[in-house]
């Protein structure tokens, strides 16, 4: 199959992922009062490797990243639509007998298989990777981990996506098709104020913010009304012309975890391209 390329920011949101969920697997494993049990989910988990555009070498993407981890989490599940994707990870997969590989859009996947298997009242917890390529996830899935107070989540926030299809200069213009899309990822239309000012200018119209103001509306959302007390300001990844792709977000119950996510976004987030 053809492998994805991917860029210096994605490199570096792997490595950020990494090494958050190599810190969480430690403090997980080394909990005794009471016993947790710890599980990795990935929900765009793609192939399992990747081609660096820099070096043109394959790279471990997220799945084989987290299976490297040690010490290991108790369970993984990676899920993609794509059914080459699928087979790849199957063959990844095949020497870890803890790991279920799920075929399918994972807005169903999460709420109905995987999510399930991370209650808190079970004393399991979850590190969850959200990463769509575009607006193809459902708010109801960020909102249901942060009202099961056990799941913590890094989500690709699709601001280049949202840009093109959606927060024209003129939110007359939007398609009502990218509308409904932007409401599906944002679970209402509250987007519309956030994304445009309500103050009309000397023309008479409204004014498009600008992107950090879309992340900080959002990252709000994430805290008043899913649930989740602690949300870092999110690190924005760009592409090789410097402007912004998407954010990436951090999202949990603990005030540890997101000072430690928080020190990893500040590491990276001043880096130029290479």
């Amino acid at each position: 199959m053809k492998f994805d390329e991917i860029g210096y920011w994605s490199e570096v949101k792997l490595d950020i992922v990494k090494e958050y969920a190599t810190a969480y697997s430690k403090i997980l494993a080394a909990q005794t009062s009471p016993t947790l049990y710890h599980v990795y989910i990935d929900a765009f988990a793609g192939a399992g490797m990747h081609i660096s555009k820099n070096t043109g070498n394959f790279i471990p993407g997220s799945p084989l990243n987290a299976l490297l981890i040690a010490p290991p989490f108790n369970e993984y599940h990676l899920i993609d639509l794509d059914s080459k994707k699928v087979d790849s990870l199957r063959k990844i997969a095949t020497p870890y007998p803890n790991v279920t590989v799920h075929e399918g859009d994972c807005n169903d996947l999460l709420l109905n298989e995987v999510f399930p298997r991370a209650k808190f009242s079970d004393y399991r917890r979850a590190l969850c990777l959200i990463d769509p390529y575009g607006l193809h996830l459902n708010w109801e899935v960020m909102y249901t981990a942060g009202q099961m107070k056990s799941v913590e989540i890094f989500l690709n926030f699709p601001i280049m996506d949202m840009n093109m299809n959606v927060l024209k200069k003129d939110p007359g213009k939007v398609d009502p098709q990218q509308a409904s899309r932007m409401t599906a990822f944002w679970g209402d239309e509250s987007w519309r104020k956030a994304a445009y000012n309500t103050t009309e200018n000397l023309f008479g119209t409204e004014e498009k913010t600008d992107n950090d103001a879309v992340a900080e509306a959002f990252r709000q959302r994430l805290k008043k009304v899913a649930g989740f007390n602690y949300v870092p300001e999110p690190i924005p990844m760009r592409n090789n012309k410097g402007a912004t792709v998407y954010y990436l977000f951090f999202a949990s119950q603990k005030p540890v975890a997101a000072d430690i996510v928080s020190a990893i976004f500040n590491k990276y987030r001043n880096k130029g391209n290479t």
